[in-house]
């Protein structure tokens, strides 16, 4: 009986054997997966790895929170501002729902604010006084080939007296003197008076003709209305000499896709009463700005479409926070849509090549050094991949003192396959600066994000290999970058990808966020439209794993330019350098305002006595963090300095 039963014990078990090696075969791979993903998880959480590598974790907002955040900007109160306005999404749009949080990162919480425009595809940057200027949005969603049903497009207005401009109300009518078919005028258009034009010897030789733009469309829908050439349009409600003084222009006039159109909506964001306040407007409509800070701390508006879609024509204009007024500069120069420009220390403007999209692949795309004032533009040599600077990163190599700027990837014009591996170095204070190479990537890599930290490297992250993320080529990969060696460190990957309409913001404790993502396609064959990534990201890096920080406290609040001001540290004995970062104001791989700028100092005790630089154009007007780094490389919680 014992035999029989220890018999049918070693049937069950050899059953039971036969069972698990089956479901093993069955489901090896995703036994495979799991073990992997457990030990992976383990590993990524240890604290040696931590230490060596950095942390990742995923900040999810409750439902009622989230939006799709196109900018991101840190506020002096240590709080972040996102705003995402309509969000790429048109039935937000046509619904006017704009969306703005603020986010407060140590706290936790999140509020909402009333947002005035669709502030979608803005520019912004920071004020002297802490405030943030915000230029530009969307006026129209774009409508691809397809989707147009009424022809229409750029109607150019003449005027022909030289005594007084003229105003067309929205609703006017063309009619094309040789094709005889009506269009309607979308908007209201001023068309300046003609400008009368003398000789040296005072002889006069006749009017050019003030000229308006304005987008007009058929009265009904159907390919029966396109224009295939150019015609002269009688405009229709005109009388007397005006009749015969203004005409319009106009070039086909089709089904053809229609292209965003941007506002000229201007506001200051106050981070105090956490609203926005209305402004002068711009003088142009953009989508798609860049606002740079120039040595007299006014503010430079470049690039973006206008109110009928077209790349504003090197029109660029400059707000006085003082009078709060816009005014164009002297003379025009044109750059694609979202330029890197960023001030030098003579008062000049790099504009690195880096963009984020629209405009002609032969205009405005070298980088070079840039005189607002005379215009002059002194080309840069030496960038390789130069066909491929489309969203591509640029960074102001910390300290910013050295004028060094790296160039991190890119892809080719529009909506190219092509990504670039390389990394591009210039050092703007050579006698001959011309860009080399440096590290190279891993991967072609479109949307790279780049942060300063304040230890003084690096940290590029995310970007895709195609496209907005175009067949599933997110790359969940992360660097940081030693200025000094020249070298990039891999460290924990990231677990979010991000690609367009993503950026990343240094906070006031040392960590870096990282907002949006807005992938075309959400696999790899590109069947499946993409889904906009709400989630925020956290990374953490390896010197937060050390032992200890060192402690900053006290001090003033203000420090002029030249002055020095003191501050409390147990740890003072330690400090091996001090730095004053602004704050980023991050959206389509631009981000012009961060800037890292290393201070002199001197320790007493537990005291730190700091100096900030003289020069107003390596310290901008305005609020900054302060950090200390100890001998081991480790950074101080930052504490608020403004310099006025």
């Amino acid at each position: 009986m014992k035999d029989q039963a220890g018999l049918r014990r070693a049937r069950r078990l050899g059953i039971g054997a036969v069972v698990v090696v089956a479901l093993a075969g069955m489901n090896g791979p995703w036994l495979y997966r799991f073990g992997t993903e457990r030990y992976h998880q383990y590993k990524i959480n240890k604290p040696e790895y931590k230490a060596e590598n950095g942390h990742w974790e995923i900040v999810e907002f409750p439902e009622e929170y989230r939006q799709n955040t196109i900018h991101a900007v840190l506020l002096h109160t240590g709080k972040v501002l996102m705003v995402a306005g309509s969000g790429n999404n048109k039935k937000n749009f046509d619904a006017r729902q704009f969306d703005t949080r603020i986010w407060d990162p140590v706290k936790g919480t999140i509020k909402k604010v009333p947002t005035p425009e669709d502030l979608f595809c803005t520019g912004h940057t920071q004020l002297a006084n802490g405030n943030i200027l915000i230029a530009g949005g969307t006026k129209r969603y774009e409508k691809l080939q397809g989707d147009v049903t009424k022809a229409g497009g750029l109607m150019i207005v003449h005027n022909e007296n030289p005594d007084k401009p003229i105003t067309l109300p929205a609703g006017t009518r063309f009619t094309g003197g040789a094709n005889g078919k009506t269009f309607v005028s979308k908007d209201p258009v001023l068309v300046p008076r003609a400008k009368k034009n003398f000789d040296q010897a005072g002889r006069f030789l006749g009017n050019s003709p003030g000229l308006g733009r304005i987008y007009v469309e058929a009265q009904k829908s159907g390919a029966r209305y396109e224009t295939g050439t150019q015609d002269n349009y009688r405009i229709q409600g005109l009388s007397g000499d005006d009749t015969r003084n203004t005409y319009g222009i106009a070039e086909k006039l089709a089904l053809d896709k229609k292209d965003f159109q941007g506002i000229r909506d201007a506001y200051e964001f106050d981070p105090v009463a956490e609203k926005y306040i209305k402004v002068d407007p711009m003088n142009e409509a953009r989508w798609y700005p860049t606002l740079a800070t120039l040595s007299d701390g006014r503010i430079l508006s470049v690039s973006g479409l206008d109110d009928i879609g077209q790349l504003v024509p090197g029109k660029n204009e400059v707000f006085d926070p003082k009078t709060k007024k816009w005014t164009y500069t002297p003379k025009d120069r044109q750059f694609p849509t979202y330029p890197a420009l960023f001030l030098l220390q003579n008062g000049k403007l790099f504009y690195s090549g880096s963009n984020a999209g629209y405009g002609p692949a032969d205009v405005g795309r070298d980088p070079g050094v840039w005189d607002v004032d005379t215009n002059e533009f002194t080309e840069l040599p030496g960038l390789s991949d130069p066909q491929m600077m489309e969203t591509s990163g640029t960074v102001l190599l910390p300290p910013a003192q050295d004028e060094r700027f790296m160039v991190i990837g890119g892809g080719g014009v529009g909506e190219s396959h092509l990504a670039s591996r390389k990394t591009r170095i210039i050092d703007l204070k050579a006698k001959n600066p011309r860009f080399t190479d440096g590290p190279t990537l891993e991967k072609g890599t479109r949307y790279p994000q780049s942060s300063v930290l304040p230890d003084d490297s690096v940290l590029v992250s995310g970007g895709s290999e195609d496209y907005r993320g175009r067949g599933d080529s997110n790359i969940l990969q992360a660097r940081l970058y030693d200025p000094g060696t020249n070298t990039f460190k891999r460290v924990a990957d990231p677990l979010v990808g991000r690609n367009y309409h993503a950026g990343s913001i240094l906070l006031p404790d040392g960590r870096v966020m990282f907002f949006g993502s807005d992938s075309l396609y959400g696999d790899k064959a590109n069947t499946k439209p993409g889904t906009f990534e709400q989630r925020v990201e956290i990374y953490t890096p390896p010197y937060l794993y050390r032992d200890a920080r060192p402690s900053l406290s006290g001090g003033a609040r203000t420090i002029a330019r030249g002055a020095s001001g003191t501050f409390t540290s147990q740890h003072a004995g330690t400090i091996k350098k001090v730095r004053l970062i602004r704050p980023s104001a991050s959206t389509h791989v631009t981000d012009v305002d961060q800037r890292s700028i290393a201070l002199d100092f001197t320790t007493s005790g537990d005291k730190i006595t700091v100096t900030v630089p003289r020069s107003r154009n390596l310290v901008q007007s305005g609020w900054y963090m302060l950090f200390v780094d100890d001998d081991q490389g480790t950074p101080s919680e930052a504490q608020w300095v403004k310099v006025p």
